[in-house]
């Protein structure tokens, strides 16, 4: 009697070692503080004569007072001071804080909160001018600052000064020409002082935070973090240790979030569903005749046989045909495409 062991009612064993298919699917310039060129510092008409003229520290003459000296430090500070406006993955508005530009070329410092959960942001500057922003270029939420770059190009700017706040230091915070009056030159005084933290006394707008916070020359010495009964701002410290983490060849890019990434579907686990057993060829004929091979079975996603390959040969080519043949008609469910290796024995009595 002529016998083909299949599995279960076929009556031999096949066996499957199926091979799933995975796919596999994460800031540019030089650091600020420690590169700086001589670029044309913050003015309103950036003509060559104007920023010369202001790339020397103000020094109020004896006639001016403390009011002037705020009015104009504030003229020459402000038009730096922008406003951050960031989107989420749909378009949708985040929110809107303030940030300040620290080259010309549209590097400029915000929040770290500012732009958390966003993948795109604008800057507006108070002349009305509206600048896209590539990406962050370095961020930190032990700080809560980043560093991000705008398509932009010869803006004003502020530079930065790493300098010891001591208790009763007076500082100024010059907010945004588009918070209105809230964006005025505030003059405040240093209450405490640590590491990477410096508390300022007196109030400040919600508005004014990512603000700079400037000494008498206009030059950055912090960034407002939190407002309100008291405001709190990062010391330049901490900022130059941020710049430090940007190298030259750093791209500005949008961090990826889950919700920029399609929701991946689950896949289907490889599933036999047409699995007929191979014929007894009617050409071997003779008693105890047998042979036992293995073949592999290539599935396309839509789970026909793409190929038999003959792993180890049952050693008559009748068999090997016969079971090609058949294993060329099996049938899976639809899936990334799968392979099965198949044992397989013929055996007469």
């Amino acid at each position: 009697m002529k016998r083909v062991w299949l599995p279960f009612r076929y009556g031999f064993c096949i066996a499957f070692f199926v091979y799933a298919l995975n796919s596999v699917t994460q800031v540019v310039g030089e650091p600020l503080l420690a590169q700086q060129t001589q670029p044309a510092p913050i003015t309103t008409t950036p003509q060559p004569t104007t920023a010369a003229r202001l790339s020397q520290p103000t020094q109020a003459n004896a006639s001016q007072t403390p009011s002037s000296e705020l009015a104009n430090l504030e003229t020459r500070v402000r038009p730096s001071v922008i406003w951050v406006t960031a989107f989420d993955p749909k378009g949708n508005l985040l929110r809107t804080e303030s940030g300040f530009f620290i080259s010309e070329d549209g590097r400029f410092v915000t929040t770290a909160h500012a732009i958390e959960g966003a993948v795109n942001a604008v800057a507006k500057t108070g002349d009305g001018a509206i600048y896209n922003v590539s990406g962050v270029l370095a961020a930190s939420k032990e700080f809560d600052l980043a560093i991000l770059q705008a398509e932009a190009r010869r803006v004003p700017f502020v530079r930065a000064r790493n300098t010891d706040l001591r208790v009763g230091t007076g500082v100024r915070v010059v907010g945004s020409a588009l918070a209105g009056n809230e964006g005025s030159a505030r003059e405040m005084t240093i209450a405490a002082q640590e590491q990477h933290r410096i508390e300022m006394a007196g109030t400040t707008p919600v508005s004014a935070v990512g603000s700079p916070v400037v000494n008498q020359n206009g030059e950055v010495v912090g960034v407002v973090t939190a407002t309100g009964e008291k405001t709190t701002a990062r010391p330049t410290g901490a900022l130059e240790s941020l710049l430090s983490r940007v190298a030259a060849d750093t791209h500005a890019r949008w961090p990826t979030t889950a919700e920029t990434q399609p929701t991946p579907k689950p896949t289907p686990k490889p599933r036999l569903v047409y699995a007929p057993a191979p014929s007894f060829p009617s050409g071997v004929s003779q008693s105890g005749v047998s042979g036992t091979g293995r073949f592999r079975l290539s599935f396309d996603p839509n789970g026909n046989v793409m190929s038999v390959q003959i792993i180890k040969s049952t050693g008559n080519p009748y068999f090997d045909q016969s079971a090609i043949k058949t294993f060329r008609q099996w049938k899976s469910a639809p899936s990334q495409g799968w392979q099965a290796t198949v044992p397989v024995t013929f055996q007469t009595r």
